[in-house]
């Protein structure tokens, strides 16, 4: 790997998007958060808005007042490119991928700079795979997307539930996710646009599939699993066709003490059956919407990106995130939980990752990989002092 004089660049970390609403959260974050000798900077496509966002970070952090600025356009691919060339590591928050990413990433493959996102969108993530997986592995540069609550809580959370239990047997983990929370105008522009192209991610993972290498002698497979009450959990469990279980099953194609036959079920933790079935038709009810252009566009309008919860409704926002994994005749229940996870945490999340790619010493790895694979521990013992929890319920 040839990460191309990247010690030589002007800054560690340059966060793009960062006047946007989750944006502002990590620039926030990093002006606290980020050691000293960290050199960084933030970058949109608004001087002026940049301008009014290095004045609030200075009130927060004294330091920031003469925080550099970067103007680029996910529009103009020669300002990515000099975006990219100009750092170490460079985190976007900008939103819908499928939208405005592309570039982007390939900018980063190309100047061997390694890239952190927030996406959760399934056909995103493969079609980079597909593009720029080899040039990435040339150049060194580590392209890391799911850098939030999708997917850090469950690919962090099964792996260190895996590390509860034997090593080099067959390893079966469900995960139950439950939430309080809100979201944004952002989010909702993400998840629409997900739902309605249903026939072009299913293409992309196809083509996934037949070019990804094989495990040869072992197996990772994740999944939705199917709709059940878990006893063990306490909950009505509701499959979620979301982007997690998928990053999981990476994780353990990349990790050999994932053991030889590993599985990763996913889901939905709801207490109450009237609940589960009423989020059950609502969620099919919101798929079958997202397919007529019209009301997308409507809903998209109504809800514009750059918006969200107040700071005092994020604040009463909360996650968990239980596990229940069995192997080898033992059997472990842990949990991760935080805070708000689709703002303030995904902010922390996302500010803690591309600290870890720029100062951590991690495993060498290059090409598209999990959050898992690539900072491992580094990133758990991050979150952990950040405030996150990862514990052991009990085991027997």
């Amino acid at each position: 790997m040839n990460r191309q004089n990247r010690a030589e660049r002007p800054y560690h970390v340059v966060l793009f998007g960062a006047t946007g609403f989750v944006g502002t959260l990590t620039a926030e974050y990093l002006a606290l958060s980020a050691p000293d000798d960290c050199r960084w900077a933030i970058a949109g496509r608004d001087r002026t808005k940049l301008e009014q966002l290095r004045a609030r970070l200075a009130a927060l952090a004294p330091r920031c007042a003469d925080l550099p600025l970067l103007v680029a356009d996910a529009a103009d691919p020669a300002s990515l490119r000099a975006l990219a060339e100009s750092t170490q590591v460079l985190a976007t928050t900008v939103g819908p991928y499928l939208w405005h990413g592309e570039d982007l990433v390939a900018a980063c493959a190309e100047a061997g700079t390694d890239y952190a996102d927030l996406c959760g969108e399934q056909e995103f993530v493969d079609r980079m795979y597909l593009a720029y997986e080899d040039r990435a592995r040339q150049t060194g540069a580590r392209l890391v997307h799911a850098c939030g609550f999708d997917s850090v809580p469950h690919d962090l959370g099964a792996y260190f539930t895996v590390q509860q239990l034997p090593a080099d047997v067959p390893l079966r983990i469900d995960g139950f996710v439950r939430t309080n929370a809100f979201f944004s105008g952002g989010t909702l522009a993400t998840a629409l646009n997900t739902v309605s192209r249903g026939r072009q991610t299913m293409e992309a993972a196809k083509q996934r599939r037949l070019h990804e290498p094989r495990l040869v002698g072992r197996r990772a497979m994740g999944a939705p699993g199917a709709p059940h009450f878990s006893k063990e959990a306490g909950v009505w469990a509701l499959p979620l066709p979301t982007l997690d279980p998928r990053v999981v099953a990476r994780s353990a194609a990349a990790l050999p003490r994932y053991g030889p036959d590993f599985r990763y079920r996913h889901f939905a933790g709801v207490k109450s059956l009237p609940v589960a079935l009423g989020g059950t038709v609502a969620a099919g009810t919101g798929v079958a919407l997202a397919q007529v252009p019209a009301v997308r566009r409507a809903l998209m309008n109504r809800f514009a990106p750059g918006s969200g919860p107040d700071e005092a409704r994020r604040s009463a926002s909360w996650f968990t995130v239980r596990f229940v994994g069995e192997g080898g005749g033992r059997r472990v229940f842990t949990e991760v939980a935080g805070g708000d996870p689709g703002y303030d945490e995904s902010a922390k999340i996302l500010a803690e990752a591309v600290l870890s790619l720029a100062f951590d010493e991690l495993p060498e790895t290059a090409g598209q990989v999990t959050t898992a694979a690539a900072m491992g521990d580094a990133l758990l013992g991050r979150l952990r002092s950040a405030g996150m929890t990862f514990r052991v319920a009990h085991s027997r």
